[in-house]
């Protein structure tokens, strides 16, 4: 069972080739004998599981459900549930129990899925290799020496494992689309203000948003589907009719318009990546698109934007927590300025606690104008690089990370080599823009992944180009050598 999609589980449970609490226990099993290979969970949560996995049985047996009635999933630890530790992967909410639901996660509780459990991840979401979680780093299924990407890689690796049909994740610099080229997953980071934030535990507001990993872009379509929705209680979340995405995944490619940064296929990338990558695009020209290279010409200047602007505002969001109303306290502090000091720097990891130095500087009297509203200005330049671009074309394609995973410790002691990880990924985000990875072979037996961004709320049109060539390669149908 654990070999299926997510259509083809949905297929199963109609057809009552296996119930729901059937395939929940199945999944339970995997986890609880698998997963000390991978540490993709923090926690798991078999009797609640197995009893929405009745309730769904029983809704099942009624009639017409919701596609995703029945189908377990699994959730990044960033999205709060109710009567369920949420930790942000960091010692500072080890404690945290949320008396409510994240809006994504009441909408697939609403839709019938079963929740598995929460998901490791980079602490805070700060990271693109999962080894900043408080609860170790998650190892990547296809080579278990290397990292499954970050912050969502405990998302990433349960899903590859198949310890789960498909995981909840977030984005903000690429936290979905690196860890699913490193795992050979379909990963989708929608537009900014697509799917609710209201419940996530914020890292960079105006750049965090929270979307699908799964094995098929048919399964993304689907995960997109339930998840996305309008929310008054966030106020960045759009009011716009949610599509059915999986409607339009038949379409035609003749006459999709492609184009190609050239600053995508300069120097730090992999070669054997960038031969996979040109090899995929040339796929969708077989199946009647047009091909063109393009010029983002302010893609040099993405990641030192990002990465004044996402601290300045994680050093204000975090700013919350500091010992008094929730989350860690130190013990026996001498005052309240010792409690704040030594609760923050004992909670924090090292990762987290420089982004919180790097924003607080960046948002001080005297460097305000000099760093966080110049990364602002630039931050609007690559936006309108964007938007410029596709007056002319459809989708833009390239590479979604630089190289295949890269073994444990190899550049968690150079934050910028780490940071430069996420170098095509992170322009998206600041522009707000969607963005889907799909795998496109195998470099060093590892895979990688070919990226596809979109113009706003034009998912329909990723996810479509995504089956059309899922339909004629079998990437997406690899699996790690030692998964059974």
């Amino acid at each position: 069972m654990h070999n299926k999609t997510i259509a083809e589980l949905a297929q199963g449970l109609r057809s009552k080739e296996f119930s729901s609490e059937e395939l929940t226990r199945h999944y339970l099993e995997r986890i609880e004998r698998l997963d000390s290979n991978y540490n993709s969970f923090i926690t798991i949560t078999p009797e609640q599981a197995i009893a929405q996995a009745q309730a769904a049985d029983q809704r099942l047996a009624s009639g017409n459900q919701p596609i995703l009635c029945g189908v377990p999933i699994a959730h990044k630890d960033i999205f709060c549930t109710d009567g369920i530790r949420t930790s942000c992967g960091s010692k500072m909410l080890d404690n945290f129990t949320p008396p409510y639901n994240a809006t994504i996660v009441e909408n697939y509780a609403a839709a019938g899925a079963v929740t598995l459990g929460k998901l490791n991840m980079d602490e805070f979401a700060m990271g693109s290799s999962n080894e900043t979680s408080y609860y170790g780093p998650v190892k990547n299924p296809w080579d278990t020496n290397c990292v499954p990407g970050g912050s969502s890689g405990g998302s990433a690796a349960a899903v590859a494992a198949h310890l789960a049909p498909a995981a909840t994740a977030s984005d903000t610099g690429g936290s979905i689309r690196q860890p699913a080229s490193l795992c050979g997953l379909t990963g989708l980071k929608p537009t900014y203000g697509r799917v609710s934030r209201w419940g996530m535990i914020a890292f960079a507001s105006s750049l965090d948003q929270a979307g699908p990993l799964t094995r098929t872009a048919e399964d993304s379509a689907i995960m997109l589907g339930t998840m996305a929705s309008f929310d008054s209680k966030d106020s960045t979340c759009l009011d716009q009719t949610v599509p059915d995405y999986t409607a339009t995944l038949g379409d035609s490619l003749q006459g999709l318009r492609i184009g190609v940064p050239k600053e995508y296929f300069s120097e730090g990338l992999n070669p054997e990546t960038a031969s996979r990558v040109q090899d995929a695009i040339k796929e969708f020209e077989r199946q009647g698109a047009t091909v063109k290279e393009i010029s983002l010409p302010h893609t040099h200047l993405a990641v030192p934007a990002y990465y004044v602007i996402a601290p300045a505002e994680c050093s204000a969001n975090l700013s919350r927590f500091d010992g008094v109303r929730y989350g860690y306290r130190c013990e026996n502090p001498a005052d309240l300025a010792d409690l704040y000091k030594r609760s923050r720097s004992e909670a924090f990891g090292e990762e987290v606690q420089r982004r919180i130095l790097v924003g607080a500087y960046a948002l001080s009297a005297g460097y305000y104008d000099a760093y966080y509203r110049k990364a602002q200005q630039v931050r609007r330049l690559i936006k309108q690089d964007f938007v410029d671009a596709f007056n002319d074309i459809d989708v833009v394609m390239g590479p979604t990370a630089t190289s295949p995973a890269f073994e444990f410790g190899a550049k968690s002691n150079d934050p910028v080599a780490m940071y430069l990880e996420d170098i095509y990924t992170i322009a998206t985000n600041l522009a707000g823009l969607p963005g889907l990875s799909i795998p496109c072979g195998l470099v060093d037996n590892k895979p990688v992944g070919l990226q596809l961004i979109g113009n706003y709320f034009s998912e329909a049109k990723l996810l479509n180009a995504a089956h059309q060539y899922q339909l004629v390669t079998d990437y997406h149908q690899q699996s790690a050598p030692a998964i059974d």
